[in-house]
């Protein structure tokens, strides 16, 4: 075992360990399983490949618009991304050069999230064309659509269980379907993340990143709530926490001093605490004990945050930003000089 793995998971000296500066701003950011690379999606309409050891950055060509949907195969060999525009791509993640596996033509309009299932047998995308489709990951062939959103899909998550699958719109309704149907087992809504203004009319809000917890037992929910000014985002970032057999709400996490912005990434971490990122006062990660409306600290960032993720290991934290650079924290104390 490592010295790292050996180092106590302190969140309250989390800090900037390492940052890697691109040329365009950034949408989306995963850790591939191994942990050894982190996988970055930019407005230049590529997705980039940071080895963490050696600094070396690889391009990944195939996209003709922004990817915000990255998911992997349990054992880290492909990665598959939803752009914008509405293709799926499967990648070979390990090489020297990741190439294009299979392409395909997935949904009209963006694709907003994918997912892949826990036994690596399906991937699931949606977007803006209001269907939730499941794939086979290892033919790339359609296994089955489901229909029930009124408007545009912008999450998706696998319960760890396997048999359920959870979808979050713009107006914050969550629809909970049987994976193995496809039929809708139940459908929950999350008030507090979404808004219709009337001055503006214009709706605001969704499911700007979803996730649960290692047991199921718990999902997460992230946006914006509290919100006065539809056209210029003027709202709180929020994360509600719903009890998964009841679907009821657990707590909303809010920012005590009532930061304004959306939440854009979660986390629910093994130890017992969530983690959030802002987009708006100008960028901030924040963490609640899983029974708190406060945070227990708060880490400000070097600039507005546009997607969290946690690594293999539970120790960092990767954050995409919107001024061009990837930055890792560290959730462990810092190694002596």
């Amino acid at each position: 075992m490592n010295r790292e793995r050996k180092m106590k998971i302190e969140p309250a000296k989390t800090h900037i360990a390492k940052e890697l500066k691109h040329t365009s701003p950034l949408v989306s950011c995963r850790f591939d399983p191994s942990g050894k690379y982190i996988f970055f999606g930019a407005e230049d309409s590529r997705v980039w490949r940071w080895d963490l050891a050696t600094n070396a950055k690889v391009e990944l060509a195939g996209h003709d618009s922004w990817v915000r949907g990255m998911a992997f195969h349990s054992e880290g060999h492909t990665l598959v991304t939803g752009g914008y525009d509405g293709q799926l791509i499967w990648w070979s993640a390990q090489g020297d050069k990741p190439t294009v596996q299979r392409k395909i033509d997935a949904h009209e309009g963006w694709i907003r999230a994918v997912a892949v299932s826990p036994d690596n047998q399906l991937i699931a995308s949606v977007g803006n064309d209001l269907v939730v489709r499941l794939w086979s990951f290892d033919e790339g062939t359609l296994v089955r659509e489901m229909k029930g959103h009124e408007s545009h899909i912008y999450n998706v998550a696998f319960h760890p269980g396997g048999k359920r699958l959870l979808s979050g719109d713009l107006k914050a309704n969550l629809l909970d379907w049987d994976v193995a149907t496809g039929k809708q087992q139940r459908s929950l809504v999350v008030k507090s993340l979404y808004k219709y203004d009337k001055g503006f009319m214009a709706d605001i809000g969704g499911m700007r990143a979803m996730t649960f917890n290692r047991d199921g037992s718990l999902v997460a929910c992230a946006g914006i709530t509290n919100v006065t000014n539809a056209f210029a985002g003027v709202g709180n970032p929020c994360i509600e926490l719903l009890d998964w057999e009841t679907g009821k709400p657990r707590i909303q996490h809010l920012s005590k001093n009532k930061l304004r912005g959306v939440a854009w990434g979660v986390v629910l971490h093994d130890e017992k605490f969530t983690v959030g990122v802002s987009g708006g006062s100008g960028g901030y990660m924040l963490f609640w004990k899983l029974d708190a409306k406060e945070e227990f600290h708060q880490l400000k960032l070097p600039n507005t945050a546009r997607d969290l993720a946690l690594s293999p290991n539970g120790h960092q934290l990767v954050i995409a930003h919107h001024d061009g650079v990837v930055r890792l924290a560290q959730m462990t104390e810092k190694k002596p000089a």
